[in-house]
């Protein structure tokens, strides 16, 4: 609204007039009085405003005003005066209108999402837990700690592939221990209980020269299988990857006597009888000061002092078999004896112990050595890599004690005890018997199959190199 307030002094008349904004004063006054202001005026005088709505409350606002003594007040400019302020609640915005409900969508398909994987990661490290593992428990590993572990399981981690499984480097963010970790895969339930108890036991094994099982975990048909992480990897990629430096024949002495001593361990010095049934270079594990470790018990078998194993299937690498091994399925400690035979050959030779010829004719190097043997030119079978920088006497000995140990009949070879005793010099190696039969010719002459068995190993198998932490078994009856 606009008021206007004139007073005529001359006249003295007080007019107020009244109109809407934006519409011109109207020339007839709302209100016309006579009155003499000059009776009321002092010498110091202010002028205000005030306003009454009687016994309704109300708000008034002056949002300008001009003021002249002398001729009519200045005219007000509407669009310079301030906004009448707002009375009773704000409207809402528009923009509210919209974003408000898309940010609920929105918030309520976020918290649906973090439900959904949530589900989906519990469902994936999903473990498999029975109430007879309770009794394990110490040697049982989360699943999400082995995932976190390995990050992932990712091939930046992969170590080697063997024939039972993968093996990925870790790294224990609480205990900041490097670890090996191996899937193994398990799919039939037959066994499992043994297995898993078989792993807590050896999980206890503690000797140096024995890579440490540090535990398990198993998710659906999975097992996954924990090792102390051994920096320098395998025996078997220095022996016969071309492109690895050639250990020296030190290296290798110390190597095949601590695989000796670790052995000794598992077959006597034990609370049962272990028997590890795949002992080869390429489970011989090396850490930073090239210490040879035992590894890989993924096929053990232990019992008690005293007893006779019950294991009737033949697993193990082709090479490594004993021949009674493949006939009666049932592996002993003198079977480990046979395969720690040929390991020891191998070391010394640098071969792999079977291997295809020139006309792609299996040769096998205990028969190889043995010829050298007895035509007396045994150092020629020794590593040409070493360019003959090694021990004469040690060289000698390691291959007389391989082909002792690689003795066809079982109860010719030493145990591991007599081994070791050999290796320190304790005892001398006896002569071999003149009629000591190659590995071949006794299997021909069984008639037992064997023979055919080794001629039809594949070339490729011969040639091909294990890796750390892996095993290349072959299985050659059902079973694990």
């Amino acid at each position: 609204m606009q008021v206007w307030v004139d007073y005529d002094g001359q006249a003295k008349r007080l007019d107020v007039t009244l109109a809407r904004v934006h519409v011109p004063k109207p020339s007839k006054p709302l209100l016309s009085e006579a009155i003499d202001l000059s009776t009321l005026m002092a010498d110091a005088m202010y002028v205000g405003f005030s306003a009454s709505s009687g016994v309704i409350s109300g708000h008034h606002y002056v949002l300008g005003w001009s003021f002249s003594l002398d001729g009519p007040a200045p005219t007000l400019d509407f669009s310079k005066l301030p906004a009448l302020p707002r009375l009773g609640p704000k409207p809402r915005s528009k923009v509210l209108d919209i974003v408000l409900p898309l940010a609920s969508a929105l918030l309520v398909a976020a918290a649906l999402a973090a439900v959904f994987f949530f589900l989906w990661r519990r469902r994936r490290f999903a473990e498999v837990r029975e109430g007879w593992e309770d009794e394990f428990g110490p040697h049982r590993y989360a699943d999400k700690d082995l995932h976190r572990a390995t990050d992932g399981f990712r091939e930046k981690n992969l170590l080697g592939v063997g024939g039972f499984g993968r093996v990925y480097k870790g790294l224990l963010s609480e205990s900041n221990l490097e670890i090996a970790v191996k899937r193994v895969s398990h799919e039939s339930r037959q066994g499992l209980r043994e297995f898993v108890a078989e792993v807590a036991s050896i999980g206890r094994l503690r000797h140096r020269n024995l890579v440490q099982l540090l535990g398990y975990c198993r998710r659906k048909d999975e097992l996954i299988l924990v090792y102390d992480y051994m920096s320098n990897g395998s025996l078997d990629k220095y022996l016969h990857d071309p492109n690895m430096p050639a250990i020296s024949w030190p290296e290798r002495f110390s190597i095949i006597k601590g695989v000796a001593s670790g052995v000794l361990y598992l077959h006597e010095d034990w609370e049962k009888v272990v028997i590890h049934r795949d002992i080869k270079a390429s489970n011989v594990l090396l850490d930073e000061q090239m210490n040879g470790c035992l590894g890989d018990f993924g096929l053990a078998r232990l019992y008690d002092h005293g007893t006779v194993a019950q294991t009737t299937h033949v697993v193990g690498t082709m090479g490594y078999l004993a021949p009674e091994l493949v006939r009666t399925g049932k592996a002993t400690p003198i079977t480990d004896v046979f395969a720690f035979g040929v390991f020891l050959l191998e070391v010394a030779r640098g071969r792999r112990p079977i291997k295809r010829s020139e006309r792609n004719n299996p040769v096998v190097m205990i028969d190889w050595v043995l010829e050298h043997h007895r035509s007396g030119s045994l150092l020629k079978a020794v590593d040409p890599r070493l360019a003959g920088k090694f021990d004469t006497e040690e060289v000698t000995l390691v291959l007389q004690l391989g082909l002792l140990c690689s003795h066809p009949l079982p109860d010719a070879r030493p145990s591991m005890r007599k081994v070791t005793q050999y290796l320190d010099r304790g005892k001398s190696v006896p002569d071999l018997s003149p009629t000591y039969m190659s590995y071949s010719m006794l299997a021909l002459m069984q008639n037992d199959g064997f023979d055919s068995y080794i001629m039809s190993y594949p070339p490729s198998a011969a040639s091909t190199a294990a890796v750390s932490y892996g095993s290349t078994m072959t299985v050659l009856t059902e079973g694990r």
